[in-house]
């Protein structure tokens, strides 16, 4: 926790890697302790506008946000979504 909390570009490598190697409740559980980094619960609600008791079912690995909760938990937290092409996969020639 303490190296995600001093250090956001280790916390956003963190994120990263589960974005690219695990599934959706990796991804909740990796969120839920960059959240509890950055102030927990219920300092990224009240950041965020979302409900504090949602927001501990939001995280949870059974957790499935709409896009625009993650969103605002991401830049609750101090982080942003970027999408970049795969190197492996040309999908127009």
């Amino acid at each position: 926790m303490e190296s995600l909390r001093r250090d956001p570009k280790f916390a956003a490598a963190y994120l990263n890697a589960v974005l690219e190697d695990g599934d959706r409740a990796e991804l909740m559980t990796a969120l839920r302790y960059v959240t509890d980094a950055f102030g927990g619960v219920p300092a990224v609600a009240r950041k965020s506008g979302l409900n504090s008791t949602t927001l501990y079912r939001t995280l949870s690995p059974r957790g499935n946000p709409e896009l625009k909760s993650f969103m605002d938990i991401m830049k609750a937290v101090g982080m942003r979504l970027v999408v970049q092409p795969t190197p492996a996969r040309r999908l127009f020639t």
